[in-house]
């Protein structure tokens, strides 16, 4: 079992910067990849960005690419996304998830552990 708790979300205006941080329970933390999804109002959940159990490798949806940045902790069981440049089509809450699968880039499917989500909120 794994519980995730994010946080660090906000208000902030276009072309601002947040970092969102997802503190994650259990011993095994560095057996799970990890992924940010986000949901915006009447739209579907989606993905954002994954990061490998290492931390060595990352996957962004092309709307992030080049603006988010993933990282993990994993002798703190965290892991991170740092947001540049956001955009008010950046808003959304924002989830963290776990993953044992070998399969964790571009999918939410394999994911079966969620966070409560942290509002994120750019405006214009």
């Amino acid at each position: 079992q794994v519980q995730l708790v994010e946080s660090g979300g906000g208000l902030v205006q276009a072309g601002g910067s947040l970092r969102l941080s997802c503190a994650a329970s259990g011993r095994t933390f560095s057996l799970y990849a990890m992924g940010w999804f986000r949901q915006a109002p009447g739209n579907e959940r989606e993905f954002v960005a994954a990061i490998s159990r290492s931390g060595g490798s990352t996957y962004y949806a092309d709307s992030v690419k080049g603006r988010f940045t993933s990282s993990r902790d994993n002798a703190k069981n965290m892991v991170y996304l740092q947001m540049n440049s956001l955009k008010p089509e950046d808003t959304a809450v924002y989830y963290c998830a776990a993953t044992a699968s070998a399969t964790y880039a571009y999918v939410k499917t394999p994911y079966n552990y969620w966070g409560q989500g942290t509002q994120v909120t750019v405006s214009s």
